[in-house]
């Protein structure tokens, strides 16, 4: 460890981070991607930001702190180079084996909590209410679901062991809520245990509904799980696998809640009628753009 008058100070880091962000042109928003690194590797939370700029720096902190800014200078996604990222009211372990929580699928987890009380008030609040998050990636939605309702017991699955231990990362933070979240690995609802079938209050996902054709930018198509992002030839294989399934799933009046492409937020919504559900509906993220079907069993 160096001496104070020996150390580099935050404020000194915080200055070198903006202007080597703004030179490679790349960064979008450099002065608040220089805030977070530094944030991240002074261990402060935003709240002490200004408070530690004229602290010195720790030899291993500013080393971590230059790590991270050639990774962002390099174009890797600040939420993997600073390895965590808010959602909701959760602060997520976030890294390449999971896709980066974004604001629409909040929107879609809000849905989703909406349902879960909804249906707990309507039970006089005397029973579980059954929630399954197919595909659940880094856990977002179905810790929230888990955090901001505490009837629910939400079974969390994916594909990826990877995404999993991810998840399993966020599970063991998460505090007593844990308790009513359990993670199973295997192909959407084959996933599931086998007793639920029928039983579920409320199917929530967000699938893969990228088609192979489609582009993407970069920065998602080169850092982001393939796995996450692409659903097949035609962008809607993921979606009609999780469709034809909830109606096995769910029990009558059940719900299904999906996030989908925008561009065919109609067409799911014409699928999930075709399944035999009712009050389908297509609601709008924050962006404006139709991103959420949802259903109902009769």
């Amino acid at each position: 460890m160096v001496s104070t008058d020996e150390a580099v100070s935050w404020r000194s880091l915080f200055n070198e981070a903006r202007q080597r962000l703004a030179a490679t042109g790349g960064v979008d928003s450099p002065d608040v991607d220089a805030r977070r690194i530094v944030e991240a590797a002074a261990g402060a939370v935003p709240a002490e930001f200004e408070s530690v700029l004229d602290e010195p720096a720790t030899n291993r902190a500013a080393a971590w702190f230059h790590s991270m800014l050639e990774r962002r200078g390099s174009g890797e996604p600040l939420q993997y180079v600073v390895g965590s990222w808010g959602f909701r009211s959760l602060d997520l372990v976030v890294d390449r084996r999971v896709l980066i929580p974004r604001p629409e699928t909040e929107v879609v987890a809000g849905w989703a909590t909406d349902e879960v009380a909804s249906r707990s008030a309507a039970a006089g609040g005397d029973r579980e209410v059954i929630v399954a998050d197919l595909g659940t990636g880094s856990g977002a939605i179905a810790l929230s679901v888990a955090v901001e309702c505490p009837s629910a017991r939400v079974y969390a699955t994916d594909v990826s062991a990877d995404a999993l231990a991810v998840a399993s990362a966020n599970l063991a933070g998460l505090g007593r809520p844990a308790a009513r979240v359990t993670l199973h690995e295997g192909d959407w609802f084959e996933a599931l245990p086998g007793a639920l079938q029928r039983s579920i209050d409320v199917v929530v996902s967000n699938p893969p509904y990228i088609g192979t054709g489609e582009e993407l930018p970069e920065v998602v198509s080169d850092w982001e799980p393939a796995v996450a992002l692409w659903s097949g030839p035609t962008g809607r294989e993921a979606v009609e696998r999780v469709v034809d399934g909830a109606s096995e799933w769910l029990c009558p009046g059940g719900a299904l809640i999906m996030e989908v492409a925008s561009h065919r937020a109609q067409e799911s919504a014409t699928l999930v009628s075709g399944a035999g559900f009712g009050d389908v509906r297509v609601e709008r993220d924050l962006a404006g753009l139709e991103r959420v079907v949802m259903g109902r069993l009769p």
